[in-house]
C-alpha cells in the first residue's frame, strides 16, 4: 500500500479498468479521496448509466479513505483558483490538490497539466 491522494481520474481508471489503473491499484486500499472528488466520481459513473447501488458497492471494495472537505481545505482550494485558472482546473481538482498539499502526499492523476502548476505537491501521472 502506497500513501497517496487520488484524483477522480485515477479512481475512474480503476473503476472502468482503463489505462493507468495499475499504478492506482498499488495505492489501494487506503488511498485518500476528497469528498468533492467522490462526488465527481459518482457523477461520472452516473453519466455512464451505472446503477447507484452497484457503483457504491464497487467503490467500497476499493478501500478508499474518504476525507471531508472541511473549512480549511475549502479555503485552500479557493486560494488555488488564481494559480490554476489558466490550466482550467475545476473545484474538484483544486480540492484534490489542497488535500495532497495538506497531507504532504503525492497525488495520482491523469491530468498532465498538473505537472506545470508549480505547487509543492508531487504529481504522479497514471498514464
Amino acid at each position: 500500500m502506497t500513501a497517496a491522494v487520488l484524483d477522480a481520474s485515477a479512481v475512474l481508471a480503476v473503476y472502468f479498468n482503463e489505462p493507468g489503473a495499475e499504478p492506482v491499484r498499488t495505492a489501494l486500499p487506503g488511498a485518500l479521496l476528497s469528498s468533492v472528488n467522490y462526488s465527481e466520481v459518482i457523477s461520472k459513473c452516473l453519466d455512464r448509466n451505472e446503477s447507484i447501488d452497484a457503483m457504491l458497492r464497487k467503490l467500497a471494495t476499493m478501500g478508499l479513505t474518504l476525507i471531508a472537505h472541511d473549512a480549511r481545505l475549502a479555503r485552500r482550494a479557493g486560494e488555488l483558483r488564481p494559480l490554476t485558472k489558466r490550466f482550467g482546473l475545476s473545484l474538484a481538482d483544486r480540492a484534490c490538490l489542497a488535500l495532497a498539499e495538506r497531507e504532504r502526499l503525492p497525488v495520482l492523476t491523469a491530468d498532465r497539466s498538473w505537472r506545470s502548476l508549480g505547487l509543492d505537491v508531487e504529481v504522479r501521472l497514471i498514464r
